[in-house]
């Protein structure tokens, strides 16, 4: 060969090999992110090539699919109740994407995920065509309905969970949207799409799981716990050696008590009329870091996934003394979001023992086989269980004789904690009300509840935790009780 043919050859190698790697790293190194690209169209349309799977609360879809006459998807999803259920489902659109469950599960939800390779290839042979299975949940259709309609036109969330497993019961997140309103890809979808995106009360967040409000008096149940855990406080009805006027340390700032009788309360007392004072000092007692301990032992600081991914809520590490007094009292920058309350509530309702939260019940094949199944899986025990005793005693007497009484039910021992925390720069806003609580039976409590609302109709002086979120929670311990009967 003369040495022009030699080098042309050598350049034609090259370009041959040059070729080999380049293919071999897209299909090998780069096909993951490719799949995943959000702009790869072929994986929209493949989304929705078949009859998407459905996503199931008490044996009943609340999503399904639609066919359309259209070229590139073949399906088009749809909800049962859309706005009660988006904040447990999310959305499936043509145009943009999925999220939450419709996202996390889409492997289930399309057909093809691994795990139902099996189904796949007899469906091969048996002529059937290619379709979705299922996501089971674990939320309580009454329980999400008491929810939901309890809210109402408020702005604000709602999460219930069964203390004795970590099941998620409720879910309901207000002002909320229509899934359906932009599931598909025409312009009309795209003008909901853009109004949803524009709204200034968002109504595409979820805010039982992604907004971090803060706590206010609720947040005085996990006080008390340091308390009790760490020795600050041996006997729920001794006094707690609290002056009023308390000063706050290093400073000359009063804490102001909304409630008479604070001065030297016992922690009982102190509970059952929110009192800022007994709190505020019983925090510096136990210290900045072992009250960051004891948040984190509750979940705050950690996102969690349930499995859609949650706000971490924050308890500061860094804060000096005064801060520290202001957050054991659920001020300065505490923050929690509602799931993150109701963890709390379960703890305590549960003698101790913190369930991890979930929602996925199981996946199922197309044919309704059990794929997986979630355990219940213990988190964390952040109290004793006798000290998570003398905390239900203390929440039980705020709704027989305190703040809570609104959420009281006949015939059950409810345990409850009122807040109304500030709002705005020196609280120039709405306060938001919250209320935490749960319902005990005999055989333990079947629900803990956390309710925020954050803005309502309510004149500013008539906004209260007990007031407007109590009775929100009692109507969802009202409907899992029924379910449960």
């Amino acid at each position: 060969m003369n040495k022009p043919l030699r080098r042309i050859a050598i350049f034609c190698g090259l370009l041959v090999l040059a070729l080999l790697v380049r293919t071999n790293w897209l299909q090998y190194v780069e096909a993951d992110d490719l799949n995943a690209n959000s702009k790869n169209r072929r994986i929209q349309i493949e989304r929705y090539a078949n009859e998407r799977g459905n996503i199931v609360v008490e044996g009943k879809a609340i999503t399904g699919s639609v066919k359309t006459n259209d070229t590139d998807f073949e399906y088009k999803r749809t909800y049962v109740n859309g706005p009660m259920w988006a904040p447990v489902t999310g959305y499936a659109s043509q145009a943009f994407d999925a999220n939450q469950i419709e996202k996390i599960e889409d492997g289930i939800l399309t057909g093809n995920s691994d795990r139902l390779f099996f189904d796949r290839t007899m469906a091969m042979f048996t002529g059937d065509k290619k379709k979705g299975g299922n996501v089971v949940t674990t939320l309580d259709a009454a329980a999400q309905k008491a929810a939901f309609e309890g809210l109402g036109d408020k702005k604000g969330a709602v999460a219930a969970i069964d203390p004795r497993t970590g099941k998620i019961l409720a879910l309901a997140s207000t002002p909320s949207y229509d899934p359906s309103s932009f599931a598909g890809y025409r312009d009309k979808d795209a003008k909901a799409w853009n109004a949803l995106n524009k709204d200034k009360d968002k109504p595409m967040l979820n805010r039982a799981l992604r907004e971090v409000y803060p706590p206010g008096s609720t947040f005085k149940v996990i006080t008390a716990a340091a308390a009790l855990e760490y020795g600050k406080v041996s006997d729920i009805n001794e006094p707690t050696k609290t002056p009023d006027p308390y000063i706050l340390p290093n400073t000359r700032t009063e804490m102001v008590n909304h409630a008479g009788g604070c001065e030297n309360a016992t922690l009982n007392r102190a509970m059952e009329v929110s009192c800022n004072s007994v709190f505020a000092k019983l925090g510096d007692d136990v210290t900045r870091d072992k009250m960051v301990e004891m948040a984190e032992k509750f979940g705050f600081n950690s996102e969690a996934f349930v499995p859609v991914r949650t706000s971490a809520s924050v308890y500061d590490k860094k804060m000096d003394r005064p801060q520290n007094a202001l957050s054991s009292i659920g001020q300065f920058n505490t923050a929690a979001t509602p799931l993150q309350m109701a963890m709390v509530t379960a703890a305590i309702a549960n003698d101790g023992k913190l369930m991890k939260p979930y929602m996925i019940d199981k996946l199922e094949s197309p044919n309704v086989d059990v794929i997986e199944q979630t355990e219940p899986e213990e988190m964390s025990r952040p109290i004793s269980p006798e000290n998570a005793q003398l905390l239900q005693q203390m929440m039980e007497n705020v709704v027989e004789n305190g703040t809570g009484t609104n959420a009281a039910i006949d015939g059950v021992k409810v345990g409850g904690k009122t807040g109304t925390a500030q709002h705005g720069e020196n609280n120039s806003k709405n306060p938001y009300a919250w209320f935490i609580s749960y319902a005990k039976g005999e055989n333990g409590s079947p629900v803990a509840v956390a309710v925020v609302v954050e803005d309502s109709n309510a004149r500013r002086d008539d906004i209260s935790g007990g007031g407007l979120a109590a009775p929100i929670a009692k109507a969802v311990m009202n409907a899992v009780l029924e379910s449960e009967k």
